[in-house]
């Protein structure tokens, strides 16, 4: 790679951060720093094969880069603290929005283009139907602290008039796929039920708490992170080969387009074992009851508009993929 596509990935430790690294070694990219909290022993085996330039300490980000300067031709920012179940509201504002923030303003001091990840979170109960558009981020009413600071910092974002040269927030839907297993609570669905299924052979989904929708018939739009990945790097390509039209910049749904339903998801983990669907189903926690998303799908339009058109990957497929080339041997992407 030349001089100039040095590429910073944060969370690069983590679940979707660590198989983007992968994807970029995979399509000759090595130019890379990676910036985690690397201190967690248990995400090791995420990052420790990769290719890149260096480590970086997520807190000594902003010291090394003062003192470096590197040339950097994107920042891709996926790291976030991501669990839904943490209630402390500046416990995600400090890494999820403050941090992005800085990472923001280092990207338009330097003029370097940044693709970040926002969250589907965002949209709360859907009241507000999933359309990615700029339009309707103040009315949004997320349902947990998570999804506020992500609704927070693409608030703040569309408003600046100092942006970066190119620049992309990333609204995941519900990505699943390898690398995920440190997450524990917050893992997938289809990695609780893989491993429900070695120990006990049946797999225990929530109870639906909300009239219009029947046990297992809750729907969320699934997407394999090796989709998610992909439109990443897209997005780069275009970026930096002044393919990218400034109108294109802003916020993105990045989910299938379909939404499906958690029996669904449940059944193409059977299959993957070639084995019959044995679910039962069991009342949801009453800590997240009320916080519930029961239905997201998201409107692909924009995406496929600015020029994005790879299919995505099938419920079916994706999950195949990942319970037979993934969990079964306990590898890492």
């Amino acid at each position: 790679m030349s001089e100039q596509q040095n590429i910073i990935v944060t969370g690069a430790a983590g679940f979707i951060g660590s198989c983007m690294v992968q994807y970029l070694n995979e399509q000759g990219f090595e130019n890379i720093y990676i910036v985690d909290d690397f201190g967690y022993e248990e995400k090791r085996k995420n990052w420790e094969h990769k290719k890149f330039i260096k480590i970086i300490e997520r807190y000594n980000l902003f010291n090394w880069l003062d003192n470096e300067n590197p040339s950097i031709s994107c920042i891709i920012h996926l790291g976030a603290r991501t669990d839904t179940t943490e209630f402390n509201y500046e416990v995600h504002r400090e890494l999820n929005f403050n941090y992005s923030v800085l990472i923001w303003k280092y990207c338009v001091a330097n003029n370097i283009p940044l693709i970040y990840a926002s969250s589907a979170a965002t949209y709360g109960n859907g009241n507000f139907g999933y359309d990615d558009n700029h339009s309707i981020i103040e009315k949004l009413q997320p349902l947990n602290p998570y999804g506020i600071s992500k609704n927070e910092f693409d608030k703040w974002a569309v408003k600046q008039q100092n942006q970066p040269p190119y620049w992309t927030g990333l609204k995941f839907f519900n990505v699943y796929g390898p690398n995920e297993y440190h997450k524990k609570r917050m893992a997938s669905v289809i990695w609780h039920s893989f491993n429900q299924i070695k120990n006990e052979g049946v797999v225990k989904l929530f109870k639906s708490h909300h009239p219009q929708f029947e046990d297992g018939k809750q729907l969320r739009d699934f997407i394999y992170v090796k989709d998610v990945v992909k439109v990443i790097l897209w997005m780069y390509q275009n970026m930096i080969n002044h393919q990218w039209k400034n109108e294109n910049n802003g916020l993105y749904n990045l989910g299938t387009g379909k939404a499906r339903t958690f029996d669904d998801l449940v059944k193409a983990t059977f299959a993957g074992l070639q084995l019959s669907p044995n679910i039962i189903y069991i009342d949801m926690p009453e800590d997240i009851r009320d916080k519930y998303q029961y239905f997201t799908e998201a409107n692909m339009q924009k995406l496929h508009e600015a020029g994005y058109t790879q299919e995505f990957y099938s419920l079916e497929n994706g999950v195949a993929d990942y319970v037979k080339n993934y969990l079964v041997s306990l590898k890492t992407y």
